[in-house]
């Protein structure tokens, strides 16, 4: 099957908006997406044209789109690029929506701290304590040796 699969690096421009469809959740947010350019007259960087898509996630990625997305941040966002054309009130409106596969924060312009989503029908065990630092335990001749157990795997 062909299909235009496309590439935006861009920020978020509106707060995604969660949805509980029939068909399971669905999320939606508009990207701008910034053209810029090296302006040798000015010597600086200028921005250029801006494109605005409406990105659509679908199912757990809906889920952590909501969760993990505020305006202003920069994304990267990969999916099916889908150009409408419709007719509202007599006049014809163009949008090109981009049915997401992969979304992510563009780690370029900051850092990020991963979390694996919790599967619905199983209960997240508690973090194992922090190893206490500070204070030597009593009786011991040299610094703390913390005990530090891992988390078993499911």
């Amino acid at each position: 099957m062909n299909e235009t699969m496309v590439c935006a690096v861009g920020r978020v421009a509106t707060q995604p908006v969660y949805r509980e469809m029939a068909s399971g959740p669905s999320a939606r947010f508009r990207l701008a997406v910034t053209a810029r350019y090296w302006d040798r007259e000015k010597n600086t960087w200028t921005d250029g044209h801006t494109n605005f898509f409406t990105v659509w996630a679908n199912r757990q990625l809906a889920t952590n789109t909501a969760a993990s997305l505020t305006v202003g941040e920069p994304v990267i966002v990969q999916g099916r690029l889908k150009v409408r054309t419709d007719v509202r009130e007599g006049q014809s409106w163009t949008s090109a929506d981009i049915d997401a596969v992969a979304i992510g924060h563009d780690l370029a312009w900051g850092t990020a701290a991963f979390r694996r989503a919790a599967k619905a029908d199983v209960t997240p065990s508690p973090a194992p304590p922090e190893p206490n630092w500070e204070t030597p335990p009593e009786g011991s001749a040299g610094p703390p040796q913390p005990h530090v157990t891992a988390p078993a795997l499911t």
